[in-house]
């Protein structure tokens, strides 16, 4: 049975939309538009250290000047809410256990000294950053070096405790990827994610994955970043037992700095003197006012028409399009591998024509 198709953005509260976020979004929308599928927004704000008050409503707000509205999310609701992962809290850690009952995760009672102290031991010319890996976790103090007894007196004395995922020592993974095509890694180069942090609050890796699964997610959009990450994705998946429902992934290329060296920032738009978010935002810590788009006269139809053509193509000369033409001729293989230089001069293009 063909399964509808249903895309997310899944951004952090963290401060202002870049433009690789707005990509996401956009690339989102017109896949699941031309599929007639479901396009949701799901906030990931398990990271109460990096939240930062004003920005959920700050997305929300870039998302209708761009006219991306998404069909679910944090304002309009929806079958699968909530859409905030702060108020899903309590199903991660059933997982968490889950996962440790199974024998592919552990609980890790480390302080941050006895972390500290294991990258000085460990630390080589070669390696000098040690992972919490298969090579190391025999010798720190968690559940699979600690017998049953001490790991149990541990829980039960409410010694404060991570549970991290246990990367298998030697075994090969491979996802097709919808851009990349099939991609491999040797899970003995991976370090054993912390899937539950001490506060009970879910990492990435694992709010990811139980929340794409809950909400029936299909098809997984996110930039080419998160592919090192795509191992320990893929493991948990199976280890669920959710392995048939694993969505189908695209890693985006980056967008580069105008001279294409390296990932356009923040900074590189200061320098520059261009905007690299899309309306303005205002840093509640510092005051800090960093210019958008919209403020500097920019259409959301020349924006999003701007964006598009960042990494994709309909194998024309054409570059002017509606959102109706988009929706009508995106497909994501015509995405391109390679990351794609911004160009302010021809976004102002953009807004002339």
């Amino acid at each position: 049975m063909k399964k509808n198709v249903r895309v997310r953005f899944a951004p952090s509260p963290t401060g202002g939309l870049h433009l690789g976020g707005v990509r996401t979004v956009l690339y989102n929308y017109l896949f699941a538009r031309h599929a007639g599928g479901e396009f949701v927004l799901r906030i990931e704000d398990t990271d109460q250290t990096r939240f930062v008050p004003g920005a959920e409503e700050y997305i929300i707000n870039c998302l209708q000047w761009c006219g991306l509205t998404p069909d679910e999310g944090p304002v309009s609701g929806g079958p699968y809410a909530p859409y905030r992962q702060s108020e899903r809290k309590a199903m991660y850690r059933q997982y968490a256990e889950q996962l440790v009952k199974s024998g592919h995760a552990y609980y890790a009672f480390d302080r941050p000294e006895e972390l500290e102290s294991m990258r000085e031991r460990f630390k080589t010319d070669t390696n000098p950053s040690p992972q919490y890996d298969h090579k190391v976790r025999g010798e720190m103090r968690n559940s699979c070096s600690l017998t049953l007894e001490e790991t149990e007196t541990l829980l039960e004395d409410g010694v404060p405790h991570v549970i991290r995922i246990r990367m298998p020592e030697n075994e090969t993974v491979t996802f097709h990827d919808m851009i990349r095509g099939d991609v491999t890694f040797n899970t003995g180069l991976v370090d054993d994610k912390v899937l539950l942090k001490a506060d009970g609050m879910p990492t990435y890796h694992l709010a990811v994955v139980v929340d794409d699964y809950a909400m029936k997610i299909t098809h997984a959009f996110r930039g080419e970043e998160w592919l090192p990450s795509s191992p320990v994705h893929v493991l948990l998946w199976k280890y669920l037992g959710w392995e048939e429902d694993m969505p189908k992934w695209a890693h985006l290329p980056l967008i580069l700095k105008p001279d294409g060296n390296g990932k356009l920032s923040k900074r590189d738009g200061d320098r520059l003197g261009f905007p690299v978010f899309a309306m303005n935002w205002t840093d509640p810590k510092t005051n800090e006012l960093t210019k958008g788009f919209r403020e500097l006269g920019f259409m959301p139809e020349a924006f999003i028409n701007m964006l598009a053509m960042l990494g994709w193509n309909d194998g024309t000369d054409q570059e002017i399009f509606t959102i109706e033409e988009l929706v009508s001729k995106f497909s994501i293989d015509r995405v391109h591998k390679g990351g794609a230089k911004f160009d302010f001069e021809k976004a102002k293009w953009f807004n002339h024509e």
